[in-house]
C-alpha cells in the first residue's frame, strides 16, 4: 500500500500556495538580478549526512537530499552562472509540476516524452512526472538543426514508440515537437513547461513510488540500429545508483561534478543527474552545444568550482586536445579531477594518453582515469576500473585476434597490434562472460560476446517483445552485442558484431579501417566511417565514407586513391571510398557516430536500395 509524500507538517493547500510559481526563476539571475544567491553555486560542502543511495526509489532519495544545501548549477557558454536549482527547490517544484500533470487526467503508468535540454525545467518535469507516477522518457535535441526533417521523423519514431500520452519541450524545440506529434495516436498534450505552469495544481496527495514500478524508458542511443525505449524499473535504477556511487566512483563527502553530457543519454541522465542527488553532491553544468563550440568552459568549470568527479566520452577528450590552447593552460588549476570517467564507445588508449600529455601542465594526473563500461539495457554502469590507478591496457597481436578470436599478449616489436583498455571488473551484484557463438562461457583471453546478469539488467524494451527475446538470453542474460574478452577478472571490449565486417571469410573491425583513415592529414577525427555492403550475389564490400573539405579533384583522386592502396595493404581487401562534404555521417543523440545510419545513407545517396539483398534486420 503506498503512503502519502511527507510534506513536513504543511497543509497541502499553503504548500500549493507558496510553491504555485515556479521556483527556478527565483534562483534565475537572467529574469531576477536582485536575488540574493543569483551569483552562487550550490555548495561543495554539504550541510547533512552523506547517504550514498540507500533508497528504495528515486524521489525517496529526492525527499533526502532536499533537507540540505546541495544542488544542480547550469552555465552558460561563456561560463557565467545562468541558473541555480537546489535539491530543495527541485522537491517543492516537482512536488507542484506533478499536480499539474494530474490535471491533464493522466493515469498512473502514463508516458510522457521530454525534450532533455540542458535546463532547469527539464529535471523538474523528469521528476515530477515520478511523483505523479508517470513514465518519463528523455528524447534528444537536435545534433544538426540544419536536418529538420530528420529530427522530426526521429522524434515521432520516439513518441509512437513510447506511447506517450504527454508531451513537453521548451520554447526553442516546441515547433518541432508539435509537428512530430501531427497524426500521433494516443497524445493527449502537448506543450511548453510555462504552459503547463499556467494549469492548476490540483489538491491531491502523491503517492510514494513502489521498487518494482518502472522509473522510466532509456531510448538507446542507435549507433548501430533503430533506438529503442528501455525499459527501467525503481529497483534496477537505485540498485545501478548504489554501485556507481559507492564502487565505481567512491563518493565521498566534498566531491563536486561537472558534466556537459546530453540529458537525454544514459551516462548524462543516470551518471550525471541522477547519482550526484542520490549522493547529495552538488553537479555543475555545461549544456552540450556550448562545450562542443568551446570545450574549455568545461574544464574551467571543473578548475573553479574544483570539481572531483566529471565523466566524458573518448571523443569530448580530443576534441579538448585539439580545441584547447597551450596558451590556455595557465589559467587552469585540474588538480582537484580524482575521478575522470571514460565510457560510452571505444576508448582508444590515445586518446587518453594525449589528454593527459596536453592537460599536465595544468595539474591533470593520469591516475584519474576511470575507464568504464556499460550500456542502457543494464540502466548504465556494468564495469569500473579501479579508481586512483589510471587507465590499463593490453597490445594483443591483430592477426591472432581476428584469425583465431584470440587475444594474445604481444611479444616482439614490428608486429602490428591491437590495444585495448582495461575497463575494470563488474559491480557487485553483477557478473560479466564471455561465450562462443554457441552460447558456451569462453576462457581468459578468447575473444566472445559479452554477456551480463545482474539486478541493473532492464526488464525488456517497451512494446517490443520480438527484441527482447533476442537480447535477454534464457537465465536473463543481457547479450549486450559487444566483442570482449576476460583477463584476471577484467573486461577488455574488442567493438561490436555488428561492426565486424566479414569478406572472403575473414572477419575486419570496421574500427581498424576507420582508425587507418583518421590518420591521414585530410581526415580530422571521426569523420571516417566503414561498414560492409553485400548484394544480390552474396558479395560483401567494403566502404569507407569520409568526411572531405578538399576542393581540387585532383587532391580528392589522390586521397581515395591512396585510402584504397592502405585498406588493401594492411586488410587484403579492396575498399571502395566517397568522400562526402562536413556534417554528412550521421550521428546519434550522444553525439557518437551512427554505423547503422551511414550504410542507410551510402545506399539512398548510390540508389542501391533494390539491388541488396540483405534484409536491413540482419545488418543493424
Amino acid at each position: 500500500m503506498t503512503s502519502p509524500i511527507n510534506l513536513e507538517g504543511k497543509t497541502l493547500s499553503s504548500t500549493i500556495a507558496k510553491l504555485n510559481a515556479p521556483l527556478t526563476q527565483a534562483f534565475n539571475p537572467q529574469s531576477s538580478s536582485e536575488s540574493p544567491i543569483a551569483n552562487t553555486p550550490t555548495p561543495t560542502s554539504s550541510s547533512q549526512s552523506q547517504r550514498l543511495a540507500d533508497f528504495e526509489t528515486l524521489t525517496a532519495a529526492l525527499e533526502y537530499a532536499a533537507d540540505g544545501n546541495a544542488g544542480y548549477n547550469f552555465y552558460d557558454a561563456k561560463g557565467n552562472l545562468r541558473s541555480v536549482l537546489s535539491y530543495q527547490a527541485l522537491r517543492q517544484n516537482a512536488h507542484v509540476l506533478a499536480r499539474r500533470l494530474a490535471g491533464l487526467g493522466l493515469v498512473h503508468g502514463d508516458r510522457v516524452a521530454l525534450i532533455a535540454d540542458t535546463t532547469p525545467e527539464f529535471v523538474e518535469l523528469f521528476y515530477a512526472c515520478r511523483y505523479a507516477g508517470l513514465i518519463p522518457f528523455a528524447m534528444p535535441v537536435p545534433v544538426n538543426l540544419g536536418s529538420h526533417a530528420v529530427y522530426v521523423q526521429q522524434l515521432r519514431g520516439m513518441l509512437d514508440s513510447g506511447q506517450a500520452s504527454a508531451a513537453l519541450a521548451n520554447v526553442d524545440y516546441i515547433g518541432f515537437l508539435k509537428e512530430a506529434a501531427e497524426g500521433s495516436q494516443g497524445l493527449r498534450w502537448v506543450g511548453t513547461p510555462e504552459q503547463l505552469g499556467e494549469l492548476p495544481a490540483l489538491e491531491t496527495s502523491l503517492k510514494a513510488n513502489h521498487p518494482d514500478e518502472v522509473a522510466y524508458l532509456q531510448f538507446t542511443s542507435g549507433s548501430t540500429r533503430t533506438p529503442r525505449g528501455v525499459i527501467i524499473t525503481e529497483r534496477a535504477l537505485m540498485s545501478n545508483l548504489q554501485g556507481i556511487v559507492r564502487n565505481g566512483l567512491e563518493i565521498r563527502p566534498g566531491d563536486r561534478c561537472a558534466s556537459w553530457l546530453p540529458f537525454y543519454h544514459d551516462m548524462g541522465l543516470v551518471g550525471m543527474v541522477m547519482a550526484p542527488m542520490v549522493a547529495q553532491v552538488s553537479v555543475d553544468y555545461l549544456a552540450t552545444r556550448d562545450f562542443a563550440i568551446r570545450p574549455l568552459q568545461w574544464l574551467r568549470l571543473i578548475s573553479r568550482n574544483r570539481a572531483t568527479v566529471a565523466f566524458s566520452q573518448p571523443f569530448g577528450l580530443k576534441l579538448c586536445t585539439l580545441r584547447v590552447r597551450d596558451s590556455d593552460l595557465e589559467d587552469l588549476d585540474l588538480s582537484s579531477w580524482r575521478a575522470a570517467g571514460v565510457g560510452a564507445e571505444m576508448i582508444r588508449p590515445d586518446t587518453l594518453r594525449n589528454f593527459a600529455e596536453k592537460f599536465a601542465p595544468a595539474g591533470f594526473d593520469a591516475r584519474a582515469f576511470l575507464p568504464c563500461y556499460g550500456l542502457a539495457e543494464s540502466t548504465l554502469a556494468v564495469t569500473f576500473s579501479q579508481v586512483g590507478r589510471g587507465f590499463q591496457s593490453l597490445r594483443v597481436d591483430a592477426g591472432t585476434l581476428v584469425d583465431k578470436k584470440m587475444a594474445v599478449r604481444l611479444q616482439a616489436e614490428g608486429r602490428k597490434y591491437s590495444e585495448f583498455v582495461n575497463c575494470g571488473r563488474a559491480l557487485p551484484g553483477h557478473t560479466v562472460k564471455v561465450v562462443d557463438d554457441a552460447g558456451l562461457t569462453l576462457s581468459d583471453m578468447r575473444v566472445g560476446s559479452v554477456l551480463v546478469y545482474g539486478s541493473s539488467i532492464m526488464t525488456g524494451y517497451f512494446n517490443n517483445p520480438e527484441d527482447t527475446q533476442k537480447t535477454l538470453r534464457p537465465g536473463n542474460w543481457l547479450d549486450t552485442g559487444d566483442l570482449g574478452f576476460l583477463f584476471e577478472g577484467d573486461l577488455y571490449v574488442t567493438g561490436r558484431r555488428t561492426d565486424v565486417i566479414i569478406v572472403n571469410g575473414r572477419n575486419i573491425r570496421a574500427q581498424d579501417i576507420e582508425e587507418l583513415a583518421e590518420q591521414q592529414p585530410e581526415v580530422r577525427a571521426r569523420e571516417a566511417s566503414a561498414f560492409g555492403i553485400t548484394d544480390a550475389n552474396d558479395v560483401t564490400t567494403i566502404v569507407l565514407v569520409i568526411e572531405c573539405r578538399l576542393t581540387s579533384i585532383t587532391d580528392r583522386q589522390s586521397l581515395t586513391s591512396r585510402l584504397q592502396r592502405l585498406v588493401y595493404m594492411a586488410f587484403g581487401v579492396n575498399c571502395l571510398v566517397e568522400l562526402v562534404s562536413p556534417h554528412t555521417l550521421p550521428r546519434t543523440s550522444s553525439g557518437k557516430l551512427s554505423r547503422f545510419a551511414a550504410r542507410q545513407g551510402f545506399i539512398q545517396r548510390t540508389n542501391l536500395t533494390d539491388q541488396l539483398s540483405a534484409a536491413e534486420s540482419g545488418d543493424k
